[in-house]
């Protein structure tokens, strides 16, 4: 089997979020939860709660508005965005690989994927391949991609919103036999590359997790809930990525030191100590801004 030529460089991710990606993160944390659409003004105090001044958010706004992840609307007389309907459909699905990830078994099916594009149409390929990737597929071949068979109607779904789907086959298939479906994997997907960013994960949040862990008992107050509420959004921004480009490959073909299970636990013990405080605080920004006139 030939090793990938184009997913490995699509793995690589800086470790401090960018503002636009913590805007994102903003909206599909929150924003859902209160009437889908957030006031510029609430955006800005928000964002400034971790650091970022209204210069970047208005300029991070802009570029999200252009690409089309949101779209202007009124929230309560004032302006502000809310999601784009061709997008809240994604994080719906991301909801539940980012919160509730879910690991292959052996013996499980692999979804198989093929395509064919004319030649006059060659950044559709380009769109479908990187689409992949994101998918968390790995290549076994530069024309046969593969993944656990449990993201079928997620990737299934994917493709056909955004009218792919006509190029794609799709085949659900057993391992039956041939060479060392372990070694197989360490060349479908690159492996170092995860794990390596599984590892930055930990190192930049372990202490994190013993900070909040010592401080989990105290009593509620606004300080701390804001405290809260940046660190929850940036280790939601930061781990988002990683149930994706790890699509819950088998434990078993995986490295014995592989990082991406003790990552998992930190994530979910830091969401149980961080996401009630949080949620508590943006509610509070949110409900101010609505009352205000």
């Amino acid at each position: 089997m030939t090793s990938p030529a184009g997913p490995h460089k699509a793995v690589s991710e800086p470790a401090a979020p960018r503002h636009h990606q913590l805007i994102v993160s903003l909206f599909g944390l929150y924003a859902r939860q209160h009437g889908g659409g957030l006031q510029v003004a609430t955006i800005i105090s928000l964002m400034e709660d971790i650091g970022v001044g209204s210069t970047g958010t208005r300029s991070s706004i802009s570029r999200l508005k252009k690409r089309g992840v949101i779209e202007s609307i009124q929230v309560n007389g004032r302006s502000g965005y809310s999601l784009a309907e061709s997008v809240i459909e994604t994080f719906i699905e991301g909801d539940e690989r980012i919160f509730h990830p879910h690991r292959a078994e052996v013996g499980d099916p692999w979804l198989l994927a093929t395509f064919t594009v004319p030649e006059s149409q060659r950044n559709i390929r380009h769109k479908i391949r990187s689409s992949l990737v994101r998918m968390g597929f790995g290549s076994v071949t530069p024309g046969l991609w593969i993944a656990p068979g449990h993201l079928r109607d997620e990737v299934l779904a994917y493709f056909a919103r955004r009218k792919l789907n006509e190029f794609l086959e799709f085949f659900m298939a057993d391992h039956v036999g041939g060479a060392d479906l372990r070694q197989n994997i360490g060349s479908w997907w690159d492996l170092p590359a995860l794990d390596s960013l599984y590892s930055d994960f930990l190192a930049h949040n372990s202490e994190l997790f013993t900070a909040w862990k010592n401080q989990a008992e105290l009593s509620e107050s606004y300080e701390i809930d804001e405290r809260a509420f940046a660190d929850y959004l940036v280790l939601v921004t930061q781990w988002r990525r990683l149930p994706y480009l790890d699509p819950g490959l088998p434990t078993n073909y995986l490295p014995d030191d592989w990082n991406a299970l003790e990552a998992e636990s930190l994530f979910q013990q830091l969401h149980a100590i961080l996401a009630p405080r949080a949620e508590r605080h943006a509610s509070l920004a949110i409900e101010r801004s609505l009352a205000a006139r």
